[in-house]
Formats: C-alpha cells, sequence, structure tokens
C-alpha cells in the first residue's frame, strides 16, 4: 500500500515551516521535546514542520512558549523566508 502524502498548504506555511524548523534546531530539541515543553503532540509538531496544518493563534503561542522565543522573533524568520522565496507576505 502507498504512503497518502498530505499537500502543503501555500508558500507561507512552508515559510512557517521552516521557521519553526530552523528555532528547533537551533536549540537542539526533537520534535518530540518540542512538543513537551509546548504541550503538543510530537506528530503535530511535525505536520507544522512540515507545512501541512494551518496553527492556530494559540499553537503559536505554545510553540514559542516552548522554543522559548518570542512570537515576533519566529513571525521575523518567517518573514525572511517568505522574502527569500519570492512570494508575498
Amino acid at each position: 500500500m502507498q504512503e497518502e502524502r498530505i499537500p502543503r498548504l501555500s508558500r507561507d506555511h512552508d515559510a512557517l515551516a521552516a521557521a519553526v524548523r530552523e528555532a528547533r534546531a537551533r536549540r537542539g530539541l526533537s520534535q518530540e521535546e518540542l512538543g513537551a515543553r509546548a504541550r503538543l503532540h510530537r506528530n503535530y509538531v511535525g505536520a507544522i514542520e512540515r507545512g501541512e496544518i494551518n496553527p492556530t493563534f494559540r499553537t503559536l503561542l505554545r510553540l514559542t512558549g516552548g522554543l522559548g522565543v518570542a512570537l515576533s522573533a519566529l513571525v521575523a524568520v518567517y518573514e525572511r523566508n517568505i522574502g527569500e522565496s519570492g512570494a508575498s507576505p
């Protein structure tokens, strides 16, 4: 049986996904560790990092809390990623 792939939502979601992945990697955290810190399931963290889901504001606050960064810092990385992809924010 072939695994079904969930499509990415948009370039915006890809840029946010990359921002979360980068912030997590800079802190040396696994998806599981970030999930525990943010009180989110590791699979949910993975789906965010793949750009497969649209996280709510509450989820973004949990992620930034788990990462120990301000939401504005995560948004700044997102905006940099959007600029690099050529998409408009």
